[in-house]
């Protein structure tokens, strides 16, 4: 999957994409057939896959973030189970925030360990099982909505009403990972992040559809001492402008920023560029917890770097604070059910 979307997906669609539309279709008819045909495996706990429509960062992590503090709350242990995009390790692992590095299992990953069990894993079916023999009673999915082999208890699709999804376009003449019309087939609930109203007819539509609707914020935490601050942003996430808008926010003067691809790992001269433009300006350097994670472990001045870098961290905020629960109780549900009709199937066969 492209980790860096090209700037022409979330314009007016133009030349680049309709020249691009013949693969398009090909990459929608077979990305739309294995979300139809796709084999699904169960596991004897509930399962809720957090996913979006598009490539790009439309706010999955800090939303399956959210959702474990609410299971943890109730007295669940919840197991976040992740592809470990990013990482090198293609064996399935249980992450250790203290001990791992992000070029070994991810940076998304490292973020979810500091909140609860997390699992990378290729084979998400293998993963999801190492979770359950950890002592998971609840799976959260950071991802994997379009592709995954495991069967999901409640599917919440994440979307970015600033963004919404860009051009409309499959990939690659745009962002949309699969034929919308499968992917709202096999939604169970849409989360409209922000204010804007990019997303307005996809909500529209989902509600047509019966889906349940929730809406949400993405809110800074603790960053009082930012305003009036001259500021330095750098940060390499899917959507680095929606960083740039969040130190504005704070009240911080953001005068000089660097963006980089999602996921990247700063080479020693991007790391020496931002440090000594930072100091030759007075300016004080700020990034997200996603960056500061590649630091740790890294070459050269990344230590520095990350030292002097005041990491800006942001959570999910549901408009109704029972949404989170609404979605657990629902997967809760939906995976008694399962439970039940896997019993029954038994039942008949041995007859």
């Amino acid at each position: 999957m492209v980790s860096e979307a090209p700037p022409f997906w979330w314009t007016k669609p133009d030349w680049r994409a309709y020249a691009l539309w013949p693969v398009s279709c090909l990459y929608g008819l077979i990305a739309g057939r294995r979300m139809r045909k796709g084999r699904r495996a169960d596991v004897p706990v509930p399962v809720i896959c957090v996913g979006n429509f598009t490539v790009g960062g439309a706010g999955k992590t800090p939303t399956a973030i959210a959702l474990a503090r609410a299971a943890k709350a109730r007295g669940l242990k919840p197991g976040f189970l992740s592809r470990g995009y990013g990482g090198s390790l293609d064996v399935t692992t249980v992450v250790d925030p203290h001990h791992h590095r992000a070029r070994a299992v991810g940076d998304e990953p490292l973020l979810l360990a500091r909140e609860a069990l997390t699992v990378i894993s290729r084979k998400r079916v293998k993963g999801a099982m190492k979770l359950v023999e950890e002592g998971a009673d609840l799976i959260i999915m950071d991802d994997g909505f379009q592709s995954a082999r495991l069967t999901f208890d409640y599917a919440l699709v994440v979307i970015d009403t600033r963004r919404g999804i860009g051009n409309g376009h499959l990939v690659p003449s745009g962002p949309v990972r699969a034929p919308l019309s499968e992917q709202m087939r096999q939604a169970n609930a849409l989360l409209a992040i922000g204010n804007g109203d990019a997303a307005d007819r996809l909500i529209r539509q989902a509600a047509r559809a019966g889906k349940a609707i929730h809406s949400a914020s993405l809110v800074t935490v603790g960053a009082e001492d930012l305003n009036e601050q001259v500021v330095m942003a750098w940060s390499g996430i899917a959507d680095n402008e929606k960083f740039f808008r969040t130190v504005n926010e704070t009240g911080a003067h953001l005068y000089v920023s660097r963006g980089f691809p999602d996921h990247h790992h700063l080479s020693d001269d991007e790391v020496e560029e931002i440090l000594d433009h930072a100091e030759a300006l007075g300016y004080r350097l700020v990034t997200t917890a996603k960056d500061a994670v590649r630091l740790s472990g890294g070459h050269g001045r990344s230590e520095e770097l990350k030292e002097k870098s005041r990491v800006i961290e942001v959570e999910i905020r549901f408009d109704d604070p029972k949404g989170p629960d609404a979605i657990i109780d629902a997967a809760i549900a939906s995976a008694r059910k399962r439970k039940l009709h896997r019993l029954a199937e038994k039942d008949r066969t041995k007859v």
